[in-house]
């Protein structure tokens, strides 16, 4: 069991728990270095930005004419 303790490491899970649950070991760590990473910090915001954002899209797509376009 490897510690992530890199931007890389975190940047890495970060993206992956967009499509995954991940273990309590790696959220913690994520949460630990965050704590003293601005550029992480940063990246973190991004990514649920976008994950909101996405989100949005898909309930505006769901709403919109469910036929496809020819």
């Amino acid at each position: 069991m490897k510690i992530p303790n890199t931007c890389r490491d975190v940047t890495h899970l970060l993206l992956a728990r967009e499509d995954r649950a991940l273990p309590v070991y790696q959220r913690l760590a994520i949460r630990v270095h965050i704590l003293t990473c601005r550029a992480c910090q940063r990246f973190e915001r991004q990514t649920l930005m976008l994950r909101g954002a996405l989100r949005v899209w898909r309930e505006h797509q769901d709403h919109d004419d469910p036929t496809p376009p020819r």
